[in-house]
């Protein structure tokens, strides 16, 4: 249970792509990182040391000032049996928490549910990009997607009918391979009943606030700066969503400047939100998962790096007790999975530990089963 009298509140940073995990949380005290990474690696002497073996990407310094606070925990080798090296399976197995089948429910679109069983605040789940993504998404589940804050709405800024109809005709066929045509019409129809009714809830929400922290730039920082505008007006929120651009963490080619520029500003970004929500006295209910579906390999192809498995995920917040969980995955050849690093923790028992420990609900129907729970959450 929450260690705080006000709601627990989820907030999810997608990165997309498959982040290189080697080259984020680096094991610069085993020399088989140096000989399978002959061009992509990161030199022992930039690296941010957590201990003697592990250490952050130079470019996490802000992540790693919150680390030293004790507020990070990294999750080591976390992933599934059987690894999928498709970008899009692969993120569905995580949004759906379905190895096997394909399912028409993610797994927040099902906390949500849990959250809001008679659907009395249609901004329980609120997305900023574009699109829905499938972790959300689940039948008569109502989640505002938000393109801008400032001038928000998915459908709600489209207004000649012909328009709005050809957006949702495009939405509805992004789904209908995975739900079935009649029920994501249904589905759709709703959600854009619902986009309607949060939009000029949510419009209320620049308004009311103001920050002396100036965050980056880029689409991920603006969506984090809007996820903490919602937050802290007070809206009733419990699951704030949102992604980095499409696929920019598929790092095939020219990794070091183009992950170094990634890390950079994603680092910084986390950093703003943390330092934005404790200006407001809003921090104390608030937990951040950053994930990505999967890892790249172990040894580089020259100036990038391949789809892998076994990749690293943080948990970020006051009530987080932070340091490291799990065991990092050997490098060793015999000990590999195809070349990849074998997952030491099942992704369902990280998503487990927050529903239970974080949110208060039971996990085995939102994860479709029991996995071993982490024990990063703070029970102060």
């Amino acid at each position: 249970m929450t260690s705080t009298k006000k709601d627990p509140v989820l907030v999810v940073l997608q990165l997309s792509g498959g982040n290189d995990g080697l080259n984020t949380v680096i094991p610069y005290g085993d020399p088989l990182y140096f000989d399978n990474r002959p061009n992509v690696r990161i030199p022992e002497d930039q690296v941010l040391a957590l201990n003697d073996y592990l250490g952050f990407n130079p470019n996490m310094a802000p992540l790693k000032r919150l680390y030293d606070q004790g507020k990070v925990a990294v999750i080591q080798g976390v992933g599934y049996p059987s690894p999928n090296r498709s970008h899009f399976r692969s993120m569905d197995i995580w949004h759906t928490c379905e190895p096997e089948k394909i399912s028409d429910e993610g797994w927040l679109g099902r906390t949500i549910r849990n959250l809001d069983p008679g659907k009395d605040n249609v901004l329980t789940g609120v997305n900023f990009g574009r699109g829905l993504p499938r972790a959300l998404a689940a039948p008569g589940v109502p989640v505002a997607s938000v393109g801008n804050l400032e001038t928000y709405g998915v459908l709600t800024n489209i207004e000649l009918e012909s328009q709005r109809a050809e957006a949702l005709d495009i939405f509805a066929r992004m789904y209908s391979p995975a739900m079935g045509e009649g029920p994501v019409l249904d589905y759709l129809s709703q959600t854009g009943m619902d986009a309607l009714a949060g939009a000029d809830i949510l419009a209320t929400a620049p308004a009311k606030y103001s920050s002396s922290v100036e965050y980056g730039g880029g689409a991920v920082s603006q969506y984090m700066r809007n996820i903490a505008q919602v937050h802290c007006a007070g809206l009733g929120a419990r699951i704030l969503y949102t992604t980095a651009p499409y696929n920019s963490f598929d790092t095939h080619a020219t990794q070091l400047v183009a992950h170094a520029n990634l890390w950079k500003n994603t680092a910084q970004t986390v950093s703003d939100f943390y330092d934005d929500l404790k200006e407001h006295d809003a921090s104390d209910n608030v937990m951040l998962l950053v994930f990505t579906e999967f890892g790249r390999r172990v040894h580089d192809n020259g100036s990038g790096t391949d789809h892998g498995s076994g990749g690293a995920a943080f948990v970020i917040g006051d009530a987080v007790k932070g340091g490291l969980y799990g065991e990092y995955p050997s490098l060793a050849a015999d000990k590999l999975v195809e070349g990849d690093l074998r997952f030491n923790n099942d992704f369902r028992g990280l998503y487990a530990t927050i529903l239970e420990d974080w949110m208060g609900l039971d996990s085995r129907p939102i994860v479709n089963g029991s996995f071993e729970k982490l024990e990063f959450v703070s029970r102060k």
